[in-house]
């Protein structure tokens, strides 16, 4: 590889650490009399050469204590400030293209200062893994374990474990994935005589010490063992879904799976209502479940695939957020919410601003959703003294009201005015209504208690007893 015009950078591998495994390209520049600067010289190779020229190392840019990234950065400095004067040869172990992030900083800023660099190839601690091992290539992934993201279906091998510091940091990340006891493989000293292969399980990994020519390799999972990733799941249920599949999925329809979405809904809300951390897990799992049973039977109908929903949102997501990821502004969440409901309103015209509130919303939610953006246009009492004047009023036509039609008419006019009030007051309607159905959930539960431990049925009781054990349940609970 060759950037630039005249090649003042010559960049070489060191290969995984046996002097043997050294390329004639990088044996020759090194003993060609040009400068050489040394990455580190904490590699075994490192011994074995005779240099011609001058030799320098970066070592003691490593003692700063600083973050990779800056250390990375005066390495490049470095060796191009050098190159500047005269051309250099940079020299780095293993391959300069692989997991060595201090070579990228090197062509960025030559690129930058107009440097021709020229980068030869070497064999990399991959080279040396593949024997060492066992295994074929093809289709393996090469990470570094500072910024590690894997594939669990693919095998993947981890270099830049030099240290149990690191290593413990790679398990924490690796069992973000995998099951405590996959089974991995420690390969040490790679590219020596002395290599060798220990095989652990993961939760071990970080129990022996580790060194610079030191990697790690992670056996792929079966799909239906990846269960703690969406990939895991999106897989069984296409399992459930396929020809050989669950029948009873594969009969599903959108309408038949409505009530279940629904009802996941709600229990996931019922979790975050109680406050159980446990159950909302569970429940935002089949919530989960919903999203993905709904793409499987679109996909089956042909409507549209998972990945559809995947960019809808996503390229919502970006296109509604120009304060993150544009050149939008936006100090306060209010302003966020007018930037996205005028964004909203850009790409989804609505003849009515109400239009954007579904009809089968909970009647309560719909109602205070409703009222809020009508809100929005100004069109609301100017202080909380309307709304409390025009629930006096309707209570008043409710008592006036003639037939059942009138009633409920008037009543869900008290319920639609209460709602305002509540929206004044900052109170979700909704849930404060859930509150109060679970507060007298429980206090009756506590009135049925009373009644069992003394012998009582609540349907042989009059209304004045029944008050007294209410009343005891209150001087137990709190009042309603």
């Amino acid at each position: 590889m060759t950037q630039g015009g005249e090649v003042r950078v010559h960049i070489v591998g060191l290969g995984p650490g046996d002097a043997g495994l050294l390329t004639r390209d990088a044996d020759r520049l090194l003993g060609s009399g040009l400068p050489v600067i040394l990455r580190t010289r904490h590699h075994p190779t490192v011994a074995a050469l005779t240099f011609a020229g001058r030799v320098m190392d970066c070592d003691d840019l490593y003692a700063t204590g600083g973050r990779f990234e800056d250390v990375y950065a005066a390495v490049a400095g470095r060796v191009v400030a050098a190159a500047e004067g005269e051309p250099v040869v940079f020299a780095v172990p293993g391959h300069p293209l692989v997991a060595e992030r201090s070579v990228q900083a090197v062509l960025a800023l030559a690129a930058e200062r107009g440097l021709g660099v020229r980068v030869y190839p070497g064999v990399s601690f991959v080279d040396a893994a593949l024997p060492a091992l066992g295994i074929d290539g093809a289709d393996l992934q090469v990470c570094d374990a500072h910024a590690v993201r894997v594939d669990t279906w693919r095998p993947a091998l981890i270099g830049q474990v030099y240290s149990r510091d690191i290593a413990s940091e790679l398990k924490l990340r690796l069992l973000e994935w995998y099951p405590a006891d996959h089974r991995v493989r420690v390969c040490s000293r790679l590219g020596t005589e002395a290599a060798r292969v220990e095989e652990l399980p993961l939760a071990e990994l970080d129990h022996r010490p580790f060194g610079y020519l030191d990697a790690v390799f992670v056996p792929p999972l079966e799909p239906v063992d990846d269960v703690r990733r969406f990939d895991g799941l999106e897989y069984v249920v296409r399992r459930l879904h396929a020809p050989d599949g669950c029948p009873w999925d594969r009969e599903q329809t959108h309408a038949t799976l409505r009530p279940h979405l629904l009802e996941e809904a709600y229990e996931a809300l019922e979790a975050i209502d109680r406050g159980d951390p446990a159950a909302l897990e569970e429940e935002l799992g089949d919530l989960l479940l919903q999203v993905l049973m709904h793409a499987a039977v679109a996909e089956r109908e042909g409507e549209f695939v998972l990945g559809d929903v995947f960019e809808q949102i996503t390229r919502k997501l970006v296109r509604r957020h120009p304060h993150v990821f544009g050149e939008g502004e936006a100090r306060t969440a209010e302003e966020v919410y007018r930037n996205w409901e005028a964004l909203k309103q850009a790409e989804k015209p609505r003849a009515s601003i109400l239009d954007g509130v579904p009809r089968t919303l909970a009647a309560l939610a719909a109602s205070q959703a409703i009222q809020g953006r009508a809100r929005r246009v100004g069109f609301d009492w100017p202080d909380i003294d309307g709304p409390l004047e025009k629930l006096r009023e309707e209570i008043g036509e409710l008592a006036r009201a003639a037939d059942g039609a009138a009633r409920e008419e008037e009543f869900g006019d008290i319920l639609f005015t209460l709602v305002n009030i509540a929206d004044r007051l900052g109170v979700n309607a909704e849930q404060a209504l859930r509150g109060a159905n679970e507060k007298f959930r429980e206090r009756f539960g506590a009135v049925e208690r009373l009644a069992a431990a003394r012998g009582l049925d609540l349907r042989e009781l009059d209304l004045e007893a029944l008050d007294r054990l209410w009343e005891e349940a209150k001087a137990g609970g709190g009042a309603l």
